[in-house]
């Protein structure tokens, strides 16, 4: 019996490199879980059209929306190890999910292959000013202080990048500000510019456009540079909040079921990394305020490993759940 389950072991194995050689031989799949109209979904589109040229293969983009992103990455994690099934989503999924959902149905660290990180994007912390005078986070921490327990602040859902720094300045800070959860950032900004809520934080491509017209302040940007948009805006760090909680989650990501043999990880990184070079996947990022990373496979896991404790405090400290 040893012999045969060595003979069907070895077999396997030729079968995957045979595979691995021919690799793509048939089109691929994007699994996006997300809804179809959004940035990511554009990005994903984007991507699908220049990889497949290069790859002399169709991409397909099937997306899959629900549960935060968790139903399209289970789908991949439970999808066969060719390659054929790729997951083109945000972070979301294997950083903040695992902290937020009671059980989830994969392990990222067991259950995925780490591509790529596609791209990363840029937050940028606002207020009304019509209603808070704050021109620094330094003022605005003093004014908050002054109106402790009536300041409100938004994001764009439970759990969210937004969400999770909000809090953690409110609690670094004992500020004791309430969280206003949004369906959406359109909405959120909405509010915020009506004078519902106090201040947001957002990504920097849709709030641009109402910080340079002067009906939101910005105080900070998250993250280690000033966004070309908002070259007179300092980072957390230059206004004196160097924590790595300011460091914001986001953008997308590629990421296939585990065990991918070594050869078709390797093209599908090679792939990635050559796509967000060209002018069609920056057109799309300069629209969204993204930017650029296409890093190799052990880049994206290495940075996977830094922030997922940092996310995980960051959900513990906040209190967010998803029931």
């Amino acid at each position: 019996m040893k012999w045969k389950l060595l003979v069907g072991i070895a077999a396997m194995a030729l079968s995957l490199v045979a595979r691995a050689d021919t690799y793509p031989s048939k089109p691929i799949t994007f699994i996006v879980p997300v809804p179809p109209g959004g940035a990511t979904d554009a990005l994903a589109r984007t991507m699908a059209e220049v990889m497949s040229k290069s790859m002399g293969q169709p991409i397909i983009v099937d997306n899959r929306p629900g549960a935060g992103g968790t139903i399209g990455t289970q789908a991949v994690a439970r999808a066969a190890p060719d390659g054929y099934t790729v997951l083109f989503g945000t972070s979301a999924p294997i950083l903040t999910a695992p902290f937020l959902y009671a059980k989830l149905p994969y392990d990222a660290k067991r259950d995925l292959s780490f591509i790529s990180q596609v791209c990363t994007g840029q937050l940028v912390f606002a207020v009304n000013p019509q209603k808070v005078p704050a021109k620094t986070v330094k003022e605005f921490i003093a004014w908050a202080q002054q109106h402790k327990g009536a300041v409100t602040y938004g994001s764009y859902g439970v759990g969210s990048s937004a969400h999770l720094m909000g809090s953690y300045l409110s609690q670094t800070q004992k500020l004791d500000m309430t969280h206003a959860p949004y369906k959406g950032e359109s909405l959120m900004i909405q509010d915020l510019i009506g004078g519902q809520i106090d201040w947001a934080i957002g990504t920097v491509g849709v709030m641009a456009p109402y910080l340079q017209n002067g009906r939101l302040r910005a105080l900070a940007v998250m993250g280690d540079r000033r966004p070309a948009e908002l070259p007179n805006v300092p980072t957390m760090t230059e206004a004196g909040f160097p924590d790595p909680e300011y460091r914001p989650v986001g953008g997308a990501v590629l990421l296939g079921p585990a065990n991918l043999p070594p050869a078709i990880l390797s093209r599908l990184e090679q792939e990635a990394r050559a796509a967000v070079q060209t002018p069609e996947m920056k057109a799309r990022f300069q629209l969204y305020g993204m930017y650029a990373q296409g890093t190799t496979s052990a880049a994206f896991r290495r940075d996977f490993d830094v922030m997922l404790p940092v996310m995980e405090r960051l959900i513990r400290q906040s209190g967010a759940k998803v029931e």
